[in-house]
Parts: C-alpha cells; structure tokens; sequence
C-alpha cells in the first residue's frame, strides 16, 4: 500500500513508519492520522514484520495536531478533532496491543499530540536534540493521544499536571530521567543506533515479547492473583512455540538461538 503522508519500509524484519510532512513539522492532519493508521495496522498484520519503528522526517517528530487546520475550521472544530483523533487513537490501540515489538525513534520536537503518541511506544529512543512538551493549554485544549493514561503511570500524577499546566520543555536528557525515555543519543549516532536496536528485536522470540507485553499492560487493572493466573496461561502458551523449543534446546546445548518469531 502507498501513503501520500508517510513513508513505510520492511528491511529485516523492520518496518519503519515515517511521519512525512517536514514543511509541518509532522503535524497530524486527516491525511497523515488516516495514513498512520492504515499503516499500523499493515505492519501489525504483516508477518515478515518483527518490529515496528515509527519516527518522523526532517527536524521533528511530530508538532501533535495541525493547529492551522483547526484555526481554517472553527465552526467544525468538533467533527474534526474527533475524526483525528479516532485515527491517532486507533493506532495507539493497535500498537499497544500488537505482539511486535514498538520502538518511537523521537528524532526532534515532540509536541501535544506528538508527546502523547510516542509516549504510547514500548521503548523510546531519542536524539540528543529532541524536546517534549505537552502544548495543549498552549491553544485551551486538554491532552489526547493516551497522554493521561500513560504519564500518570510513567511519572506520576503531580509531574503529569505540571506538563500539561506549565508547558514545561525536557530535554531528551530529561526525559529520560524523568523515566519517559528509554536511551538518548547523540544525533549523528541516532540513526545507525535506532537500526541496530530494531534488528536486535526483530530476531528476538516476538511472541514472547507480545506476551510479556500484554501482560505488562494488564498488570495495572488486575489483582496480584489474576495477574500470576494470566502469567501461567502465558508462558504455558509460550512452551507450545517453534521459538521456546528451540530457545530451550540452544540453552541446554551452550548455544545461541536463532528465533523465527514463531
């Protein structure tokens, strides 16, 4: 399938999503979030796909929604921040839940709904450039993108109001010490370093890893009991694959497993 807003690439096992509209610095319109939508689900489906990158074109990340857009259509404001936002949050809702791994490659600004949707990644990699502001009381709006679920849970709540309430900028450096950011590093390193990790991934025991993930997500609804009651149905799911055979057979016999994601 071709995009008109994005780029979309399969090499080893990667398929990396582009955000393209670098004259908007990314910002999310019908196009791009209709865009990024279809190609979520693509990657998801597709099973040449072991991992997912998703990072944008030019200097930023994304700049969240169109703000131009919003201000050319007052009288239908409503209509189209729920139509964008039914494709931002759909996509949120397949990432999260696809078994592939995630990885948000934050390569500049990461703004509004552009915080909020790399923060929906199951690791995020910045540039040393890259910055993060929440900017929604910038233009009186309230967070979307799973921003007030995420931070919350990531930060805590008083550090999530004091985004949202001051538009306080971190740095890359800062957010990941503020635990939103996994690595950091430096912008001519970025690149060859957000391949390499994807690679590790994509050769890892993606079932395994879609797994734990869900298992991680589930964590914060459910009892201690139900949650251990999950984790055995998992991991006996687990011993039936192709991967879990031959990783315990590699590691019986000192050797390395190759996985297949099976």
């Amino acid at each position: 399938m071709t995009y008109e807003n994005l780029t979309y690439e399969l090499k080893d096992g990667v398929a990396t999503l582009t955000l393209n509209r670098p004259e908007a610095y990314n910002a999310l319109n019908l196009g791009l979030g209709r865009d990024l939508f279809h190609a979520t689900l693509e990657a998801d489906e597709d099973q040449n796909v072991r991992c997912i990158v998703i990072t944008g074109a030019g200097k930023a990340f994304c700049a969240g929604g169109d703000v131009k857009d919003f201000a050319d259509n007052p009288d239908r404001i409503g209509i189209l921040v729920k139509e964008l936002t039914t494709y931002l949050h759909g996509s949120v809702s397949r990432l999260v839940r696809s078994l592939k791994p995630v990885i948000m490659a934050v390569n500049g600004v990461a703004a509004g709904g552009g915080m909020s949707f790399a923060l929906s990644g199951d690791l995020v990699v910045a540039a040393e450039s890259a910055k993060f502001t929440m900017a929604y009381s910038k233009i009186a709006a309230s967070p979307d993108g799973s921003s007030s679920y995420f931070l919350p849970r990531l930060i805590g709540l008083r550090r999530a109001l004091e985004l949202h309430y001051t538009n306080r900028v971190l740095s890359a450096r800062e957010a990941m010490e503020w635990g939103l950011v996994n690595r950091v590093h430096a912008d001519a390193e970025f690149g060859p370093a957000v391949g390499a990790l994807a690679r590790e991934l994509a050769q890892g025991p993606t079932l395994a890893f879609g797994r734990a993930k869900l298992l991680f997500h589930q964590s914060t609804q459910e009892s201690l009991e139900t949650q251990m009651e999950l984790e055995a149905q998992a991991i006996a799911a687990s011993g039936h694959t192709e991967d879990f055979r031959t990783g315990v057979t590699a590691f019986a016999r000192k050797q390395a497993a190759t996985f297949k994601g099976r």
